[in-house]
């Protein structure tokens, strides 16, 4: 470790210098994290919520969750109260919610550029793309095994996305690159291709511990030690089980200050009860058992109450998306973590179907707007999400981060001042009269209406004499416009070199491992 050390020095002296970078760099518009202005739609009363809450804790108490080869952990839960038999942890009534009582309502996660530091909590509402699939599609070559190039070009994508806040982790899953060494070169492309707020590695718990330390290079290690840095997803092997992988990288993270997503991983009828409220009483005492875990490590640890939800197809055991009972459970786990002070997390541009079309555009509007009515605070998977989650599709993902900005005008709500009110239009215009030459539309008509950067509005004839492009041809061209513009955001040299001599170092130290 003696030569990663040395790095780390250097680049807390060159915080200063990275930070001016910062400043000079050419920089595209990217718009600030959502903060809604409309009101959160409740699906569940209060004698609803407060049933599946009592019947949370009863699954705590009596049913209990496993936390799987980790002495560690049930050691702590011993100390804490809880039974613990065998690898079996039960919780008593009241345990989990006064433990997650330390966790912060709202925090920042800093960019290394801090203008793009985002809010998580509260109101707001951040925007980040799709996680984990192993496989890519394009218009030109269609499905096949992600690369690191691919993984490249979707960061670069997401830094010149307007209505995205944040970078995301795992975009997609580089296949060409060793297992146990992904995690560096992917790390080293978020730090170094994008200047927005990114997700450290979860896979491992020394890979957990990489991410930070290359947080520490990049940030300086006081400022990771005292400020959130990192956003990291910590999936539950739903039902009720915590694995030794992820807990351990939950670990390193809540030991370091960083966030965790703590999220059960929700198929209704596989993974969790057909029910509705049954689903959530589950989703309730598997997120209250994370949370508070978290807090045992460090009380005050930042965290963000998770729910990835679909329902399965009873017929061929594929799951479905943009249903209308994975709507009901994403409002009603919003009005739970409201209850509990905590950030949100769920929805995306959830869809099943394998192309960008009809089915994928129905379903991800659904998902993305219940997420936003729902009250996420951050919503993964917002664009580029594909069959069921197990393709990022680089047309779709540019369709999605376009419709993003709907979800930004949506979230302002109706203004009703008195340029709003129009007052001076109507009684300028009067009846049987025109608005489009009048004064006040003269003085608002360029930011009146949201406007897509990629659909077509124009008239059929010009649209057929421009080749008849249906939306993918569209969005295809899109991605090939916003690789060719893309600039790298400036970094300080000498952090730079600091990045890219830690992972050399790293992957040189063991064997690559596919496995």
């Amino acid at each position: 470790m003696a030569e990663a050390e040395a790095p780390r020095k250097r680049a807390r002296g060159g915080g200063g210098a990275a930070r001016r970078a910062a400043r000079g760099a050419v920089s595209f518009e990217t718009a600030k994290y959502i903060e809604r202005n409309i009101p959160n739609f409740d699906v569940l009363n209060d004698e609803a919520l407060e049933i599946i809450e009592t019947n949370a804790e009863t699954v705590l108490a009596e049913i209990g969750v496993n936390f799987v080869n980790n002495p560690a952990a049930l050691d702590r839960w011993r100390a804490a109260g809880a039974e613990v038999d065998g690898e079996r942890v039960r919780i008593p009534r009241g345990l989990a919610r006064k433990l997650c009582e330390t966790a912060p309502s709202q925090f920042t996660q800093h960019a290394r550029n801090p203008a793009r530091n985002v809010e998580i909590g509260g109101r707001n509402l951040v925007l980040a793309p799709v996680y984990g699939p192993p496989f890519v599609h394009d218009a030109v070559n269609g499905r096949r095994y992600a690369t690191m190039d691919d993984f490249r070009k979707f960061v670069k994508l997401g830094y010149m996305s307007k209505w995205l806040h944040h970078s995301g982790g795992t975009v997609c899953e580089p296949t060409d690159v060793a297992v146990n060494k992904r995690h560096l070169d992917m790390l080293h492309a978020h730090m170094t291709l994008s200047d927005k707020p990114f997700m450290g590695s979860v896979t491992d718990p020394i890979r957990a511990q990489h991410s930070v330390e290359m947080c520490e290079i990049l940030f300086g290690k006081d400022f990771v030690q005292n400020n959130t840095v990192m956003t990291s997803l910590i999936n539950i092997n739903s039902p009720l089980t915590f694995d030794d992988v992820m807990m351990g990288a939950l670990e390193t993270y809540a030991a370091n200050n960083q966030a965790c997503i703590i999220s059960p991983f929700i198929v209704g009828g596989a993974m969790a009860p057909v029910s509705v409220a049954g689903t959530l009483t589950q989703v309730l005492a598997e997120v209250l058992a994370g949370i508070a875990y978290a807090q045992l490590i460090r009380p005050g640890a930042p965290v963000i109450f998770g729910a990835f939800v679909t329902s399965i197809d009873m017929n061929s055991g594929a799951p479905t998306f943009g249903t209308p009972e994975a709507a009901q459970i994403t409002y009603g786990a919003g009005q739970l973590a409201r209850r509990l002070g905590l950030p949100y997390r769920s929805a995306g541009s959830f869809n099943g179907s394998k192309l960008p079309d009809a089915q994928a555009a129905y379903e991800t509007a659904n998902t993305l707007n219940v997420g936003l009515l729902s009250g996420v605070n951050f919503m993964l998977h917002a664009c580029g999400w594909l069959e069921g989650g197990l393709v990022a599709s680089f047309e779709k993902f540019v369709m999605d981060a376009d419709q993003l900005g709907a979800l930004h005008k949506m979230a302002e709500g109706v203004p009703y001042d008195a340029e709003a009110q129009a007052m001076d239009a109507l009684r300028e215009v009067g009846p049987g009269g025109h608005f489009l030459g009048c004064a006040h539309t003269q003085a608002n008509f360029q930011k009146a209406f949201w406007k897509s950067e990629l659909l077509d509005y124009k008239p059929y004839e010009t649209w057929s004499e421009e080749g008849a492009r249906d939306t993918m041809t569209l969005a295809a061209a899109r991605v090939e416009k916003l690789l060719a513009d893309y600039q790298q955001p400036a970094m300080d040299p000498a952090i730079a070199e600091a990045l890219a001599a830690y992972v050399a170092e790293k992957k040189a130290s063991e064997p690559d491992a596919f496995s």
